[in-house]
C-alpha cells in the first residue's frame, strides 16, 4: 500500500510503500496568505495535461480546489509561491502519478 507525506517546512514530498520511503521529491508550497492546508487527504483524481500553470499532471486531493501538480515555472520549487497547492517538477509529478493509484492517502504536515 502506498502513502504520501508532505513536510511543508522541509518542502519535501515522501512516497512510502508498506511504510518504507521509496521516493522523495522537492516541492513548492502555498504562500503565507494562501497556505497549503495541513491535514489528511487522499488522491481522488489524475488529470494529464491540465493546462496553464498546472504543468503536465494534476493529482486532485480530497479537499476541493487543492492538488499536487506540475509547474511551468521550475524555479518555484522549494519556495512558498502557490495559492495552496503543492507544486512539483513536471518530470517528478509524472513519475509520482505512475507510482501511486487514486485513493492513496496524503498527509500534509508543517
Amino acid at each position: 500500500m502506498y502513502s504520501i507525506m508532505l513536510s511543508l517546512n522541509k518542502r519535501q514530498l515522501y512516497v512510502s510503500k508498506d511504510s518504507q520511503i521509496i521516493r522523495n521529491y522537492p516541492i513548492g508550497i502555498g504562500k503565507t496568505a494562501t497556505p497549503t492546508p495541513i491535514g489528511s487527504y487522499e488522491i481522488i483524481s489524475k488529470v494529464p495535461n491540465p493546462g496553464g500553470v498546472f504543468g503536465v499532471m494534476w493529482l486532485g486531493l480530497s479537499i476541493p480546489g487543492y492538488g499536487i501538480h506540475g509547474t511551468n515555472n521550475p524555479q518555484s520549487i522549494g519556495r512558498q509561491v502557490s495559492k495552496g497547492c503543492i507544486r512539483m517538477l513536471n518530470k517528478d509529478v509524472l513519475e509520482l502519478a505512475r507510482i501511486i493509484p487514486t485513493g492513496t492517502s496524503v498527509t500534509i504536515r508543517s
